[in-house]
């Protein structure tokens, strides 16, 4: 398993577009296989910047998500309500306390 969090930067005008989106269509992400996690945060400083960060049994999960027909709907809705170029890291997780 490992983690992919997405930074993406929105026109403040955006943020609510955006955030309806999202409520409509997370349990969809949620719910595409192979994912095992789903958070969205925003950035206390710059309330423009969010973060989701997901989690993913393999690779491939997240590669049959973004070939896929959700993937491209939430995509082709979300980049043009962008105010800068969004960023993605996928990590593993080494150390995590509870």
């Amino acid at each position: 398993m490992f983690v992919r969090i997405v930074k993406m930067s929105f026109h403040a005008e955006n943020i609510p577009k955006f955030l309806e989106n999202f409520n409509l269509i997370k349990e969809k992400i949620r719910n595409a296989p192979g994912n095992r996690f789903l958070e969205l945060y925003q950035d206390k400083n710059n309330p423009e910047i969010f973060f989701t960060y997901s989690y993913w049994e393999t690779e491939a999960d997240l590669e049959n998500y973004r070939q896929s027909a959700l993937f491209d709907e939430v995509w082709t809705f979300t980049k043009q309500l962008f105010n800068g170029k969004p960023e993605a890291w996928s990590v593993d997780k080494i150390v995590s306390l509870k």
